[in-house]
């Protein structure tokens, strides 16, 4: 792994840990484990840091989308399920990714070039989803695309951080995608 990567993710865990405020080169090399100066050496502002916690997170979301791709879901019972298991892994493996892309969800809203980095590499993701949608012969796979990503995202955030209900377990976790992906298909 390349040593600009340790640092972006080792950011991405300070995101996470201490949120957007405690994100500082000195954090980022304590928690890569390496000497201080290192993370300002390669991202010389605190902006570039941020940049690259997006690009990180961003290559990392569309490699995994990438490797599932030769077995995408080929029916829309299929994409709930791709559904449940991304959202799933979302909310176990992946939180600290999650919590990190909240944090800079949020510093965006201050910062227009964040921002615009972030919506670029959720466009990204985006057509991967709309371009499975399109594989489903789902009308308006574009703009569908994004209401779904949209509702997972929400779904995870009620499940993660959110004042909604108690933590729905895995069934009902697929009762609401199943829910929401037949919503957007039309599909019964």
């Amino acid at each position: 792994m390349e040593r600009r990567d340790v640092l972006a993710d080792a950011a991405i865990a300070v995101l996470a840990r201490a949120g957007s405020r405690g994100l500082t080169h000195r954090a980022v090399d304590g928690a890569a484990g390496l000497p201080e100066g290192t993370s300002s050496y390669y991202f010389r502002t605190r902006s570039a840091l941020l940049q690259a916690c997006v690009d990180r997170m961003a290559a990392r979301t569309l490699s995994e989308m990438a490797s599932g791709a030769s077995a995408g879901p080929t029916t829309v019972d299929g994409l709930v399920a791709a559904a449940v298991a991304t959202v799933g892994r979302w909310l176990a493996d992946d939180r600290e990714r999650l919590l990190a892309r909240w944090e800079l969800a949020l510093e965006s809203t201050r910062r227009p070039e964040l921002g615009a980095a972030l919506r670029a590499a959720g466009a990204r993701v985006r057509e991967r989803v709309a371009a499975t949608l399109a594989a489903l012969d789902i009308a308006e796979p574009e703009r569908r695309a994004h209401d779904l990503v949209a509702c997972l995202d929400g779904l995870a955030f009620d499940q993660l951080a959110g004042a909604g209900r108690a933590p729905r377990d895995t069934a009902a976790l697929r009762a609401a995608i199943t829910d929401v992906v037949r919503g957007f298909t039309g599909s019964s």
